[in-house]
């Protein structure tokens, strides 16, 4: 039982899971490394993860293969024009004895696949808000928790904008990572179409139970970080914010919005499962740069200038780094 392991043969303990799940997912993803161990280390630190890529690059797949490797319940919700709140948080209906029940809509899982979230209006994609912070919701004036671990994994195509919605900056701060999925290598291509055209059907079997993911979660908090990390995090946080005393030139010439404390406090939990991941007890600077493109880049707006000079988010996010 890990309950009764010391916390660094806890520690120990999540390194080797790690591997393992990396080992059994890549069985069927092929070539997606970097989107694998981010969406592990944002369930490990109980956060939540928005992947952005044009149609075909296995977005949905990866989070079902995730899901399947994890003993977890599990439920896709594909966002359309017409989805209404009640399709996601459930509603309340008369029984047979003329009392109200309250059925249960799909979000009463632990992992919850947003398929195309951005296809849905505002008020529906505001049905999660409160699920993805408090992780509980609110029908009906009845308050229901959800169970844990819970996680939101939702995909989203760039590229289709015609009926699409744009997540409001609300709903995108509480996502901890932006995953941009890239084309794959075209050695990786070949592989993936070798093993997706024949007879052979790779399936991927559980390593992990809620009660460990849970335990990994509070063993993730437990990480000690010097102060020097801390203030590196939120110092890159205040070079974003133009208008403000620390603002960065870069940040002044090309952003509206910087980037609020929600995002020092996710560099710092990514940063500490970053470092559990890569066998190390405590993170250093590195652990947080690793990790500050996919928790900066939804939150920096950028000005108009940036978007007629064709500047680029991660640019802007590379050069704060610098600093």
């Amino acid at each position: 039982m890990i309950e009764k392991l010391n916390d660094v043969e806890q520690a120990q303990s999540l390194h080797s899971a790690y591997e393992k799940l990396t080992k059994e997912i890549s069985q069927v993803i092929i070539g997606q490394e970097e989107a694998i161990q981010l969406l592990l280390t944002a369930i490990f630190c109980q956060g939540h993860c928005l992947l952005v890529g044009v149609p075909g690059l296995a977005k949905t797949l990866l989070i079902n293969t995730i899901a399947s490797s994890l003993d977890l319940k599990f439920k896709r919700i594909q966002f359309t024009p017409d989805l209404m709140p009640s399709d996601i948080l459930g509603s309340e209906t008369l029984d047979q004895n003329r009392q109200f029940q309250f059925i249960k809509g799909p979000i009463f899982s632990n992992i919850i696949l947003a398929d195309e979230i951005n296809r849905t209006p505002p008020k529906t994609q505001a049905a999660l808000l409160e699920a993805m912070q408090e992780y509980s919701v609110t029908v009906a004036g009845q308050h229901h928790n959800l169970e844990k671990p819970f996680f939101v994994l939702a995909t989203q195509n760039p590229i289709e904008q015609e009926g699409t919605y744009p997540l409001p900056e609300a709903q995108l701060d509480r996502f901890m990572f932006n995953l941009r999925i890239k084309y794959p290598s075209y050695q990786s291509e070949v592989d993936i179409v070798r093993s997706t055209t024949g007879t052979d059907k790779k399936t991927v079997k559980p390593i992990l139970t809620a009660t460990e993911i849970i335990a990994y979660q509070n063993l993730v908090r437990k990480v000690p970080v010097t102060d020097n990390v801390i203030e590196y995090a939120v110092k890159l946080v205040h070079l974003s914010r133009p208008g403000e005393p620390m603002a960065a030139d870069v940040a002044k010439k090309y952003l509206e919005w910087g980037a609020g404390p929600r995002a020092s406090q996710n560099l710092i939990m990514a940063a500490k499962c970053h470092a559990l991941l890569n066998g190390k007890y405590s993170p250093d600077i590195e652990d947080v740069q690793h990790v500050a493109i996919p928790v900066l880049r939804h939150r920096l707006i950028k000005n108009f200038k940036a978007e007629a000079e064709g500047v680029e988010i991660e640019t802007i996010i590379n050069t704060l780094m610098s600093l």
